[in-house]
């Protein structure tokens, strides 16, 4: 009776509640519901609404920087026990347009999703609720596990409405690779990461072997490691011819119909090099890193994502070597990747110097915070707007090759911060923040802006350029760290990065040019007019060249290291 009794003064409150925001808003209401909860249940998460003005495709999948978006609005829930709607509040944040009250009149589809949360109880002693990676490479929209609703048809009309939505389906588990005779998947539990984390937690990788590796069972082989975004397998990497019944799918990005064909063509290719007569055998690994924050930690220690540096330096790889008959010693081993991918090679080689022998940084992400994309973050008070007593003029964040402005700053990190408060977006100015940063008194990373309005703090900026601002650090470190990167730093991007992230390298690249305590003997080079991706390929465009990691770098590697090993170390046996 007692239970019933609270149970009526919940809902009565709750019914009380709505029908005050019904009075006062402007705008319309939304009420979430959780039909299929389980007793006993208590959700922690994020809900976002959705809002498009097309259905087709749902509008999970609109979500984005340019002028294409959907509508979204995020609110955090805690302990919820499903016994009562979840209600949307009207000053929920939005993007791009931050208010429910200012949704002009009209005809919509909504669709709401509940990102759903894990507490981790760290070694720091901190106390945290985050998303953590369910084998989807932190995407929200595609986690398993998390609620959404189907997606209806909606009438906005000026002053207040309500509109009851039902988070009825579940985002089915992801089915990991199979092994197949070239492809193995292996996962391994860190101990290094399980005791920062306070739970068990998994490195894994997709081991492309060489041709040959069976009938040569005495033989040793380097190792190639490609740094990037999550990898579900270790894709560029085909059997078997284009799919011939396969539909042709144009590629926005690249303005090209039929790309599917084209990459399946380059997968193909290059598994016809791989087995070939004269590519070089190794052992080529794709890392699988994701965590509660991102779809990978980049490759090294951090504050608040924990040993990732050393667990993939000293646990992960030198168990791939065991396993695979890898050299296990660091003239041996070398890296390459674009964008995160690029950053990671470059952070992995100048924080490990003598366990890697050589890096191939495709447009990495900024490797020198002076020019943290247009910004820098030493000197600008603000992130979002130029500096002026009278204007406010939005920092541009993703341009095309011509120049043409699609997103700024503050579009992106409002975005994120729909997604997710305390940097729980997924995306990228979070996962920087995530890494780079302090830990805060709460337990999550401290901001290096204040995710509303762009104010720079510039404590958090000094932490920064001490610990993770590479080109810095190279100029700092130059006289004991130059001698063990001579030969091994290579850093290509194209002159109209979508990103700006050329900016960076120019910087990087005066430094490494004009120290002569040694030379560093590399190789900066630019693409022109070059868009986000290119990595050093002259003769073609990005839309092939990004499909070409392997086949590049991996010859290019094998024919640079005799200068770079021990006297009498044997180049010969790995490439019968």
């Amino acid at each position: 009776m007692r239970n019933l009794y609270f149970l009526f003064i919940i809902t009565l409150c709750s019914t009380i509640f709505f029908a005050c925001q019904s009075e006062s808003s402007t705008g319309p209401l939304f009420e979430i519901t959780f039909p299929d909860l389980e007793a006993d249940t208590n959700l922690d998460g994020r809900i976002i609404l959705l809002i498009s003005k097309h259905n087709d495709e749902e509008p999970r999948f609109q979500l984005n920087d340019g002028p294409g978006t959907c509508l979204a609005f995020g609110q955090d829930v805690s302990a919820y026990a499903g016994d009562t709607p979840i209600l949307i509040s009207p000053d929920a944040f939005g993007y791009p347009i931050q208010s429910l009250e200012d949704i002009p009149s009209g005809d919509y589809f909504v669709q709401a999703l509940f990102h759903r949360y894990e507490t981790f109880n760290r070694a720091d002693g901190h106390v945290v609720k985050l998303p953590m990676d369910r084998g989807e490479g932190q995407h929200w929209n595609r986690a398993p596990g998390n609620l959404y609703s189907e997606t209806i048809p909606i009438t906005i009309k000026s002053g207040a409405s309500k509109h009851s939505i039902e988070l009825s389906q579940v985002i089915p588990p992801i089915e990991p690779p199979e092994d197949t005779e070239y492809i193995k998947h292996i996962k391994i539990k860190s101990e290094l990461l399980s005791k920062f984390w306070g739970r068990d937690m998994y490195l894994g990788a997709h081991v492309l072997l060489p041709e040959g590796f069976d009938e040569h069972p005495n033989v040793k082989y380097p190792l190639a490691i490609m740094h990037g975004h999550f990898p579900y397998d270790f894709g560029g990497f085909r059997v078997d011819p284009p799919d011939p019944n396969l539909k042709a799918e144009y590629s926005e990005r690249f303005q090209i119909d039929g790309y599917n064909k084209i990459v399946q063509q380059e997968a193909h290719d290059f598994y016809k090099l791989w087995t070939g007569p004269d590519f070089p055998r190794v052992l080529a690994i794709k890392i699988q890193h994701a965590n509660p924050y991102y779809d990978d930690s980049y490759a090294v220690n951090s504050e608040n994502l924990g040993p990732y540096g050393d667990a993939i330096t000293y646990e992960l790889i030198p168990h791939i070597e065991k396993e695979f008959r890898g050299i296990g010693e660091g003239w041996a081993r070398f890296l390459y990747g674009g964008s995160t991918g690029g950053w990671e090679a470059l952070a992995a080689q100048v924080f490990y110097p003598e366990e890697y022998n050589g890096c191939y940084a495709a447009c990495p992400d900024p490797i020198d915070f002076r020019a943290y994309m247009l910004l820098n973050i030493y000197k600008d008070k603000n992130a979002y707007f130029l500096d002026s007593d009278f204007k406010r003029t939005e920092i541009p964040a993703r341009r095309d090759y011509l120049g043409n402005v699609t997103a700024s700053v503050k579009d992106m990190n409002h975005r994120e911060l729909v997604i997710g408060t305390k940097n729980r977006s997924g995306d990228q100015f979070d996962i920087w923040e995530a890494v780079y940063s302090p830990v805060g008194n709460d337990g999550y990373p401290k901001r290096l802006w204040d995710k509303l309005t762009g104010d720079i703090d510039s404590a958090v900026a000094l932490h920064w350029r001490e610990n993770y601002d590479l080109s810095y650090i190279m100029q700092r470190d130059w006289k004991t760290l130059g001698p063990k990167l001579k030969g091994k730093v290579n850093i290509y991007c194209g002159d109209m990065d979508n990103y700006y992230l050329n900016n960076a390298v120019y910087l990087a690249e005066d430094f490494l040019e004009q120290t002569t305590a040694p030379y560093y003997e590399g190789e900066v080079d630019y693409g022109d007019r070059a868009e986000h991706c290119w990595n050093g390929d002259h003769d073609q465009p990005n839309a092939i060249s990004r499909l070409r990691y392997h086949r590049m770098f991996i010859p290019k590697w094998a024919a640079e290291i005799k200068n770079r090993v021990p006297v009498g170390t044997d180049l010969s046996s790995w490439r019968y």
